[in-house]
């Protein structure tokens, strides 16, 4: 992405400026040598805290040029990028601009290539949780793509069920043999429903269970409930 000219900047830190307190979101586009920012609807149902892009907003603006940035704003925040931020650029592939109210800083963060690292990433829902690390355990030693479901956080309170719902669709079937590197083992912890995803690499002790529980819940309670999944042979 070219350098973001003056009167960009100045475009998004008025669009920052009219949105508050709750967070703008925009794009920029890029037609040859020339640089506009188109200003998207924020439809996040908590906008102040987020933002979700309208997808029409998101289409129209494919049709004027390229996307060469997503931009959002942090009212009475830095422009330090949560977790969630760059998690989403990396999903995107394109770099994002984040800008601060009333500081008017602004920075820009750019998406990494590849899988992340299975151990020590951070957590975040519907990009970076438990079912991911086991589709990028598939597609790193097995060369499996098992699909990829949406899923909105706090399912698990809703009475949604996403892996039972899901696993046979994943290509995993239950099963009560030997245990075998690549199988899933599926928990129920701190709720209703099974939403632990951990799988048998080379250790007897699932690898993202420790990692979840050393940083994300300083008490963990077990209900009685495990079923594990046969690991995905064929697709």
């Amino acid at each position: 992405m070219e350098t973001l000219r003056k009167h960009i900047i100045d475009t998004i830190i008025d669009h920052a400026k009219a949105e508050y307190p709750n967070e703008c979101c925009g794009l920029v586009i890029q037609n040859s040598r020339k640089q506009q920012y188109i200003r998207c609807r924020n439809t996040a149902p908590l906008p102040t805290e987020q933002f979700s892009m309208h997808p029409v907003d998101y289409a129209e603006a494919e049709d004027v040029g390229t996307i060469v940035a997503i931009v959002h704003s942090h009212p009475d925040a830095t422009t330090q990028p949560s977790q969630l931020d760059i998690a989403q650029c990396d999903l995107s592939q394109i770099p994002w601009v984040i800008v601060s109210w009333p500081e008017s800083d602004i920075r820009t963060i750019m998406p990494t290539e590849g899988i992340k690292p299975l151990l020590g990433r951070p957590f975040v829902h519907g990009i970076w949780d438990c079912y991911a690390i086991v589709r990028d355990w598939y597609r790193l030693e097995r060369d499996i793509d098992i699909p990829d479901f949406e899923r909105s956080d706090g399912w698990w309170e809703r009475g949604e069920n996403l892996y039972m719902k899901n696993y046979a669709d994943a290509g995993f079937t239950e099963c009560s043999s030997e245990l075998q590197m690549g199988d899933v083992i599926i928990m129920q912890v701190t709720a209703w429903c099974r939403l632990r995803w951990d799988w048998m690499e080379r250790s007897p002790y699932p690898v993202t269970l420790s990692v979840w529980r050393m940083k994300c819940f300083p008490v963990v309670y077990w209900v009685d409930v495990s079923v594990r999944w046969m690991g995905v042979t064929l697709h």
